[in-house]
């Protein structure tokens, strides 16, 4: 299994934070409040073992049970010390702090058969890999209110290559499980931990509001399926910031469902800021897409630093999603590395059936993207629209995308309209160009 020690995380961490996040001090993490928790309980007093071996589930459970209904004033703080704590997957409760000290691992059993299953997501109508339910995630929430995972940088670890393997070979009987996921909860907070090797998904917060995910490190492997560092899903007042990624696709994806699916919950994301994300990955650094079906709206994205990518920024969408994108606003984004600097796309993505609505085109426009800098990337830009819904409003100004004179090619655009200022190399001529100031300057 791959792995990275805790010391050299941090020394990523840190030298990422010293290059990249620059003098920039402006933080959205403030939208939620961390509350003090007087009452502190160690999952040793319910019997937990961090032996790497002693099965936890029980304690876990039963640590989490006293306090819900005990329910303490102010809530109460779960303390995992150092030490490894293997365990099933377990829910979370309202007013709790999962707290990992230096050193702590959570770790996930490698018994898919007991895996809990759940219902799909209304907004997705199935699972996303598979017809039928999902497997829950490790850890889980619902309908919870001020929960709070953080700590020393411990670790939660999703063993998930027993879960790649079964994709790998299609012998997945329902969806991977996410590492962590809150759904129809507010008031969360995720920092100072190390996630590694989730099955799926790693931080998926569905149908959530007040959500601050700051200060984390997500980590693996580049030919690990699927494993999305952040997924805001349906969820509005996102704060994402401060954190390093290293994954097997998109390091951050905004979604809001799928297809008919998401159309008929029409549940936005909206009022999302990413900001100071460091990372790699064989796919996109930042995403938007491409399950946009209850419509995307109100981003932004900023200080972005990328090596060694797929694609820069991806906004990616299809015919039969439906939905819009709109109203986004990128910005001081530093690619070193990739086949794609920029691309939006409008053929992008499967169905989760046949009764989709091929008349069911998305709305994409309001996309301004400024100061973006890329050295060896192999194509500067793609803007692909739908010729039965093009995309409008696309400025791009101030942008250098630069690559290697043997395999560099320029900017492919067709059914979009939009301007561009200070663009290099040239745009494609769909960007009408613009000597001076213009609207898309003006936006930010």
């Amino acid at each position: 299994m791959w792995r990275l020690s805790v010391s050299i995380l941090i020394f990523l961490y840190l030298t990422a934070s010293s290059s990249s996040f620059g003098d920039s001090e402006a933080t959205c993490s403030g939208i939620v409040p961390l509350r003090y928790r007087y009452d502190k309980i160690s999952i040793t007093d319910f019997g937990g073992v961090g032996d790497g071996r002693t099965v936890n589930t029980k304690a876990f459970r039963a640590a989490i049970y006293r306090i819900e209904h005990l329910r303490r004033r102010g809530g109460t703080l779960l303390y995992i010390p150092p030490g490894v704590y293997l365990t099933e997957s377990f829910n979370l409760t309202s007013h709790m702090t999962l707290y990992l000290a230096r050193g702590a691992v959570i770790r996930a059993v490698q018994d898919t058969w007991n895996w809990p299953l759940i219902d799909p997501l209304p907004s997705y109508g199935r699972g996303r890999e598979l017809p039928g339910g999902r497997y829950m995630s490790f850890i889980h929430g619902d309908g919870l209110h001020d929960v709070v995972i953080t700590g020393q940088n411990g670790t939660i670890d999703g063993q998930g290559e027993v879960w790649w393997n079964l994709w790998r070979s299609r012998t997945l009987k329902f969806t991977r499980p996410n590492l962590v996921e809150f759904k129809n909860s507010k008031e969360i907070i995720i920092s100072n931990v190390i996630f590694q090797n989730s099955p799926f998904w790693n931080i998926h917060p569905v149908y959530c509001s007040d959500v601050v995910i700051h200060h984390v490190t997500i980590l693996a492997p580049q030919d690990s399926p699927n494993t999305d560092g952040i997924d805001p899903d349906s969820s509005y007042n996102v704060c994402i910031e401060d954190s390093y990624i290293s994954t097997g696709d998109d390091l951050v994806a905004i979604k809001s469902g799928w297809d008919e699916y998401g159309i008929a919950f029409g549940r936005p994301s909206s009022n999302i800021t990413i900001r100071r994300i460091t990372g790699s990955s064989p796919f996109a650094g930042i995403a938007i897409g491409s399950e946009t079906s209850g419509g995307v709206k109100n981003i932004v994205i900023e200080h972005i630093t990328l090596s060694n990518m797929g694609v820069g920024v991806n906004i990616k969408t299809n015919i039969g999603r439906g939905g819009y994108i709109k109203n986004i606003k990128i910005s001081d984004v530093y690619v070193d590395t990739a086949k794609y600097g920029i691309k939006i796309a409008g053929d992008t993505g499967d169905h989760p059936d046949a009764y989709y609505n091929p008349n069911a085109l998305p709305i994409v426009k309001g996309i301004h993207i400024k100061n973006v800098w890329g050295i060896n990337v192999r194509n500067a830009g793609s803007i692909q629209g739908l010729k039965g819904s093009p995309f409008t409003g696309i400025c791009l100004s101030e942008i250098n995308l630069h690559g290697s004179m043997n395999t560099y090619r320029t900017w492919k655009c067709s059914d979009v309209v939009g301007t561009s200022l200070k663009v290099s190399p040239w745009p494609c001529s769909e960007l009408r160009t613009f000597g001076g100031s213009n609207s898309c300057s003006s936006t930010f």
